[in-house]
């Protein structure tokens, strides 16, 4: 699910993308919801034209399509609208905020240990600034 700084992401990298499916007159068949999932798996966003002479409102046909395909509705505008589907295997797109995490580095830390010895003399320096602190 898309949360809002997500969804307005894609529609400014929509902005400048042009159609690359049309809907004709033959409305969505299997065959073009098969096509546009094979664009979504190659590039995440895709922006799809519906022509005038198919009828149907862009809005009710990127929910469809969205559902049928388990994608996600990003925009409509006009006779356009614009889907988004991530690819697990291979992501295209990265979300600001969400890049690559980065191992942390380990502090360096003492490589042998400490005797009971050392161990006392540390307790007793940590005990002696304590009193000097209270009085």
């Amino acid at each position: 699910m898309l949360n809002g700084k997500k969804r307005s992401y894609l529609k400014s990298m929509a902005n400048g993308l042009k159609a690359t499916s049309q809907i004709g007159k033959e409305g969505i068949s299997q065959e073009f919801l098969e096509q546009l999932d094979d664009q979504l798996k190659a590039r995440e966003l895709v922006k799809v034209n519906i022509l005038d002479n198919a009828g149907i409102d862009a809005k009710e046909a990127a929910n469809a399509i969205c559902e049928s395909i388990r994608a996600e509705f990003v925009q409509a505008i006009g006779s356009k609208f614009t889907i988004y589907k991530k690819n697990n295997e291979n992501p295209k797109i990265i979300f600001p905020g969400h890049e690559q995490a980065k191992a942390k580095v380990k502090e360096n830390l003492p490589k042998k240990r400490l005797s009971k010895k050392e161990v006392n003399e540390l307790i007793e320096k940590a005990n002696k600034k304590k009193k000097k602190i209270k009085k």
